[in-house]
């Protein structure tokens, strides 16, 4: 963070603050691992603060310390729209659009608050105050604890910080597979690890805690692979009826994508997933090397993300998005073939 900031936010925090903290829509490891690292900081240094996440999370993070006392503005309306509505300072993690909060987005549009943004993602829109941005970094988790140290306060990091940060780090690197992984995310880390982060626990409360209908529609979603050898791409699906088949839950699919980059010279996998009551395909793209799936969901799927790691949505039938998607890849081969 640059100095102007901290000061400006060191300012801000000197007297006691409400303050709400915002992830993305659909949170994933590293949106609800950022935001009770930070929630823990904040009450830590004498602040009332509240996490509200746009809708439910998947239960495999819900074992994260502060967990029980999220909010969730879907179910729990009224003291959403409460807290909200009084909040001095609002915090949105882990996104940079206000789109990528689904129905809370036109409240926050309204809001006469203090907006904080700190993320990790490709051109961010300008509507906070303050905007700690930096798309080199692995996660938000880790530029939370930058923030942190920025605040001078690394000292402050309990056992439960760090076990927040930790886990969404570990998400977000792939358990520090992806090449946003540095030697400073490393060293992060190390330093939660030291701070009382329980990393073995932490990764089998994520990893660890499969059902067997999971299993068994990842064993469906493989049996789904098309593996395009020409384009060095590999792309799987999922329809409703299949999700249903096997009793899907919030966050079934996470990782599923990845399994297409296993495969020798393949450096382009996605998945598309039926959601019917949407009337959308929700896609995930990953990519190795240089071949930017942000720039690919931008462009042909209303989408974004990092150069590696990026999602979107089709607004057609199964069958039609998987021909659009086979067809754009010709005007890709070159870059897919080096």
């Amino acid at each position: 963070m640059n100095s102007e900031d901290v000061k400006a936010i060191k300012t801000l925090l000197s007297k006691r603050q409400k303050i709400v903290i915002v992830p993305h829509k659909n949170p994933d490891g590293d949106a609800i691992g950022s935001s009770l690292g930070l929630c823990h900081y904040l009450e830590t240094i004498g602040h009332d603060t509240r996490v509200i996440v746009p809708n439910d999370y998947p239960k495999f993070l819900k074992w994260m310390p502060g967990t029980k006392n999220v909010l969730n503005f879907e179910k729990d309306n009224a003291d959403s729209l409460a807290y909200l509505k009084e909040a001095d300072i609002c915090f949105t993690l882990d996104f940079n659009q206000l789109g990528r909060v689904g129905q809370m987005a036109p409240l926050l549009g309204e809001l006469e608050t203090t907006f904080i943004m700190i993320d990790h993602h490709q051109a961010p829109d300008d509507y906070a105050q303050i905007t700690y941005s930096d798309p080199e970094m692995s996660s938000t988790s880790e530029m939370v604890f930058n923030f942190i140290s920025s605040m001078g306060d690394v000292h402050k990091i309990s056992s439960e910080i760090a076990d927040c940060l930790y886990a969404g780090i570990v998400t977000d690197t792939g358990s520090f597979k992806y090449s946003s992984t540095t030697s400073q995310t490393h060293r992060v880390v190390a330093e939660l690890i030291d701070k009382g982060a329980n990393n073995f626990e932490v990764q089998n409360q994520i990893f660890d805690t499969n059902t067997p209908d999971r299993l068994q529609l990842l064993g469906c979603a493989l049996r789904n692979m098309v593996i395009l050898n020409d384009y060095n791409t590999a792309y799987t699906s999922l329809s409703q009826e299949e999700l249903d088949t096997y009793n899907y839950k919030k966050g079934d699919t996470e990782g599923f994508v990845n399994y297409g980059l296993t495969l020798q010279n393949i450096r382009f996998a996605v998945i598309f997933i039926e959601n019917k009551e949407e009337g959308i395909i929700k896609i995930s793209f990953r990519s190795e090397g240089s071949f930017s799936v942000n720039d690919f969901a931008r462009s042909h799927f209303h989408g974004g993300g990092h150069i590696n790691a990026a999602g979107g949505r089709s607004e057609t039938s199964m069958m039609e998005t998987k021909k659009f998607f086979e067809a754009l890849l010709v005007n890709y081969k070159e870059q897919l073939n080096i």
